[in-house]
């Protein structure tokens, strides 16, 4: 409350312990505040500069004060888990301590926390109706005491995205996901034939390698974000006008397209095409997946999902898994009493898929069944509008254009084939 335009730079008032309950509001708002922005805070507030040390000191013990601190925030994250496990019908939980050595001897009772996945069981439940697909990736905690956390997402027929997963790790190894994935299988991706999306690390390599064959062929199929790959392609190359054409190798949906774009590739380097042969087709080109991407061609489910806990990612360790729990609890109630909202009876297709569908057939009209063999269900129909010909093999759930078998929805050309013999789409 001072009234001197000009406070001293040594005011002694104006502690860390003052600046933390100045910025309460600000912490609990956004915990991931700069402290830069703290700092200017304080200036407009108090028409006075503190320190840039002054101001991380205030937010610690804002956030310690609004979340509790963070040596204790570790020791009450196991009790609470447990307390979650009786409450929480099918939540799940699977802890792994280490022995606390003073020196050589181990000491008794006393174990330190190392790695804790965790799940809710509406996430479990939600899968069994989702793409069989989900996509994994690692982010990095701030703050204190660093860590990894570990999230694995998937999607529904309307696109909403589901986190099914999450683990808090020391940092990304080979150790660690193989924990992450183990208990991923164990507990949730139960079925076969699931798609896996993930980025292109050593360590993932590795966890993979050594899961038994739960995550290869013919149990999953395992596949890269694209986007990596780019970016992998510029480090080691440094030819950013090549970039986009290993994007759209990628991203061919048939094996024509592929064989154009690679040709090109080529052209321009044979490093370049070896570099990408050792990746692997069905790794990351559209056209070889088999449909196990159903579309999809990174991992920005978790990225969203990731800039959803942006700001958890700043808060000490049991409000950071508290935060998973409150944030899946609002959206799990909002979906169903947006379920119960829309139900209609003999509605079997999601709203997504049934607009793609009406889409196709409007378009439909300008497709022109001009052979077919109905014993075998192939077809080849052409565009009008180009004189395009086109192979559609209903049997197979293939067709040249590539959409129906990558996107596993059905496109115009299979919709016209239908209407031609009528046959119940």
């Amino acid at each position: 409350m001072c009234t001197i335009e000009t406070i001293s730079q040594d005011h002694s008032k104006l502690d860390s312990a003052t600046v933390a309950d100045a910025i309460r509001p600000l912490v609990e708002m956004d915990p991931s505040i700069k402290v830069k922005s703290i700092i200017a805070e304080v200036q407009s507030r108090f028409n006075y500069t503190i320190s840039y040390r002054k101001a991380w000191l205030a937010k610690q013990k804002s956030i310690a004060n609004i979340f509790g601190g963070w040596e204790d925030s570790y020791q009450a994250l196991p009790w609470w888990l447990s307390v979650m496990v009786q409450k929480i019908p099918g939540l799940v939980v699977q802890i792994e301590t280490r022995p606390l050595y003073n020196g050589n001897e181990e000491a008794q009772g006393v174990k330190i926390l190392h790695r804790v996945f965790w799940n809710f069981n509406p996430c479990i439940r939600a899968f069994r109706h989702c793409k069989p697909l989900v996509q994994v990736d690692g982010t990095h905690l701030y703050e204190k005491y660093k860590g990894t956390l570990l999230v694995a997402v998937a999607q529904d027929g309307n696109q909403n995205m589901v986190p099914i997963a999450f683990a808090l790790v020391e940092r990304e190894t080979a150790d660690t996901w193989h924990f992450f994935l183990r208990n991923l299988r164990m507990y949730i991706v139960r079925k076969d034939g699931v798609g896996m999306i993930s980025d292109r690390y050593e360590s993932i390599w590795a966890a993979v390698n050594h899961s038994g064959g739960d995550w290869q062929p013919p149990r999953a199929w395992w596949m890269f974000c694209i986007r990596h790959i780019g970016s992998n392609f510029l480090r080691a190359f440094k030819v950013p006008h090549l970039q986009k054409l290993v994007v759209n190798i990628g991203y061919s949906r048939m094996v024509e397209e592929y064989n154009i774009n690679y040709k090109r590739l080529e052209e321009r380097g044979e490093a370049y095409a070896r570099w990408c042969d050792a990746i692997g087709l069905r790794h990351w080109v559209l056209a070889f997946d088999e449909g196990h991407r159903w579309g999809h061609m990174t991992t920005n489910l978790v990225e969203c999902i990731n800039s959803v806990l942006k700001g958890a990612r700043n808060l000490p360790m049991l409000a950071l898994v508290r935060a998973t729990y409150y944030r899946l609890n609002e959206l799990f109630t909002r979906k169903n009493v947006e379920t119960h909202e829309r139900k209609r009876p003999g509605y079997t297709y999601s709203a997504f898929a049934q607009q793609r569908i009406e889409a196709s057939m409007q378009q439909a009209g300008n497709i022109v069944v001009h052979r077919f063999d109905r014993r075998n269900e192939v077809f080849e129909v052409r565009k009008m509008t180009t004189g395009k010909v086109l192979v559609v093999d209903l049997a197979r759930r293939t067709c040249d254009c590539g959409h129906f078998q990558v996107e596993q929805i059905l496109c115009r050309h299979v919709i016209a084939c239908c209407a031609n013999q009528r046959l119940d789409w």
